[in-house]
């Protein structure tokens, strides 16, 4: 059975519950990718099968709380954000908790007013070898308070596997985020490590693996990104791959399988396990499940996409991501950011800055067929319910349709009843 997080009820919410769990009763073993469709007449909201917290982010929001509780008369600080969500992390921050970094690692508040006695919450993403060393040699106790997502952890242990068996780990990731870093950290310890962020670098890296390019290339190219002491022609005998948990499970799946085949032509190995290690066990179940509950959203076509998440949020912009390729897309971090039918304020994942859009809403459906405009919507692993349910309650009342939500829930309450 799965476990059951003690999270503050303001995350929860009517509308989203009442789907997930008529949805969970109906499709207990989750083989169920299809979309629940919100049918408000002349409108059809379509939400994503899989979507918000996951088993990490829950775990994480409920130690947290829980280092607040049991902490009333201590100073408690988090070493950057909790998630890549602001809803969380103001909340944390209105109950006192402090933050020591922002997310790229610059000082908010210097270490040396750190006493043993303060609480340090280490934050989902983890952190590097360095920094936990740092924390102890001042007295901090970081066990307790630890929310290290399971599945990062996973990645860091494989890691250090695969360093003990003389493998070279490459990592899929961006190398500036904290998950990254973290990685990068560990993965270091215990072997010769590069960090990689898509498919085009892959294609560089196996340059010079095949050796068509210089290692004084390598190391311009890859400058920062490389553990101490590598030596291309010497660590990239034998490699595998580990990823950025939240990046997208199929380009990890695809440069794994590009750089397998690379290493199978350059160095003509007969046992695929000689000179590239299987590591599809390093994958998070939740990022991938998101994605492909995404992709069964984006099968059942649409009109306009809202995905709801964070800004700095590196599983939502994925999402983002594979919905551009079909369909207008907005990405929005509360439902504040639809001011009207006419008005949307988003991020432009190309420019990375928040834009405002206008007539951004379908006056018909994209096929030109009858029938009711469709709205798709899903969210990152950092976003509450309550967002998107909020989300899914102003764009219904901004059509004039708020009225109609209860009714349009009752096939879903039917679902439940029936399984009770």
């Amino acid at each position: 059975m799965a476990r059951e997080f003690d999270i503050p009820l303001f995350y929860r919410s009517e509308i989203i519950s009442t789907i997930k769990k008529a949805r969970k009763e109906s499709d207990r073993y989750r083989k169920d990718l299809s979309p629940s469709s919100v049918n408000l007449g002349n409108i059809e909201i379509r939400i994503a099968r899989h979507f918000g917290f996951c088993f990490g982010v829950e775990n994480a929001i409920e130690i947290a709380y829980r280092a607040l509780d049991e902490n009333p008369d201590k100073r408690i600080f988090l070493l950057s954000e909790m998630i890549h969500n602001p809803h969380v992390n103001e909340d944390l921050i209105s109950r006192g908790i402090r933050f020591l970094m922002r997310t790229d690692g610059t000082s908010l508040i210097p270490f040396s007013e750190l006493k043993p006695e303060d609480i340090v919450i280490v934050p989902a993403f983890g952190t590097t070898v360095e920094m936990f060393k740092d924390l102890e040699s001042r007295g901090i106790e970081t066990r307790t308070y630890n929310t290290t997502c399971p599945f990062v952890e996973k990645v860091w242990n494989r890691s250090e596997q695969l360093g003990q068996k003389g493998y070279t780990i490459v990592i899929h990731g961006r190398a500036k985020h904290e998950e990254t870093r973290a990685t990068f950290s560990h993965a270091r310890s215990s072997a010769p490590s590069i960090v990689i962020q898509d498919m085009a670098e892959a294609r560089e890296l196996a340059d010079f693996i095949s050796e068509k390019r210089s290692p004084e290339e390598f190391f311009d190219h890859f400058q920062g990104r490389y553990s101490p002491g590598f030596e291309p022609a010497r660590d990239l005998q034998r490699i595998g791959v580990v990823n950025q948990t939240t990046m997208l499970a199929t380009e990890t799946h695809e440069i794994s399988e590009f750089l397998k085949s690379v290493m199978a032509d350059h160095f003509g190995a007969s046992e695929p396990g000689e000179r590239f290690a299987d590591t599809r066990d390093t994958l998070c179940y939740a990022t991938s499940e998101n994605q492909q509950a995404l992709y069964a959203l984006l099968e059942s076509d649409g009109d306009v996409a809202i995905i709801v998440g964070g800004y700095n949020s590196s599983n939502t912009s994925h999402l983002v991501e594979l919905c551009e390729r079909q369909l207008p897309t907005f990405y929005v971090k509360d439902e504040g950011e639809i001011r009207s039918l006419q008005e949307i304020q988003h991020l432009d994942s190309h420019s990375g800055k928040v834009k405002l859009s206008h007539d951004w809403f379908p006056a018909r459906r994209r096929d030109g067929k009858e029938g009711p405009i469709r709205v798709l919507i899903s969210a990152g692993a950092s976003c509450p319910d309550a967002l998107v349910d909020r989300v899914v309650s102003h764009l219904a009342g901004l059509l004039g349709k708020k009225d109609h939500l209860q009714d349009a829930l009752e096939p879903f309450r039917k679902l439940l009843s029936e399984s009770a």
